[in-house]
């Protein structure tokens, strides 16, 4: 499972993480990837739905914030990151995406 949120600004930002990691702090040296509630929180969707609605923001003027080896994977599998833009922090992958 994954969350889900919208933020409208002036532009679409959508952040979405991995269940299990939803409300924790991962700290690297000097880099620190927080994973907030009040970020990320929103829906708490299935695969499937997630990959639907990447795919639908992924053609509108969006930023992706992703966070979690599953959100990353499905934002890999679906062409809307490169593997090699991916981050980790303590082992958890990140990526910051403007499509």
């Amino acid at each position: 499972m994954m969350y889900i949120k919208i933020h409208e600004a002036y532009r679409l930002i959508v952040a979405i993480c991995d269940s299990d990691i939803l409300g924790k702090k991962f700290e690297e040296g000097n880099m620190q990837l927080d994973v907030g509630e009040r970020f990320y929180k929103g829906e708490e969707l299935k695969k499937e739905e997630i990959i639907t609605l990447l795919k639908k923001y992924s053609k509108e003027d969006a930023t992706f914030i992703i966070a979690g080896k599953e959100s990353i994977n499905a934002a890999i599998d679906l062409g809307i990151i490169d593997k090699n833009a991916v981050k980790k922090i303590a082992g958890i992958p990140h990526a910051l995406v403007l499509v």
